[in-house]
């Protein structure tokens, strides 16, 4: 995976992120939702993007990613990055 700084702050993001937008709420398969996020990181993807209405339903996204950062990625914390934004009014 190529990485790029991100401005002159030092920090480096690789030149793709997953979004968990559409796919990894609660209506879909956890254990898939599981396989592509450590598929993605295994490929050196570090970065990942998260919403508070991401879903559906709205915020299952930071729930589920947050459940599989602990139960699978807890040892490598340091290595991400995330970007969660808070979307007011905004609907799927």
């Amino acid at each position: 995976m190529k990485y790029s700084f991100c401005g002159n702050s030092g920090l480096q993001l690789p030149r793709i992120s997953l979004g968990l937008w559409h796919n990894f709420g609660f209506i879909h398969d956890f254990a898939t939702a599981r396989e592509m996020i450590l598929y993605a990181f295994e490929q050196g993807v570090t970065h990942f993007d998260l919403a508070n209405n991401y879903g559906p339903p709205p915020g299952s996204a930071e729930s589920n990613f947050g459940k599989i950062l602990k139960e699978n990625l807890s040892f490598a914390q340091e290595e991400l990055s995330l970007i969660d934004h808070i979307l007011d009014g905004a609907t799927l």
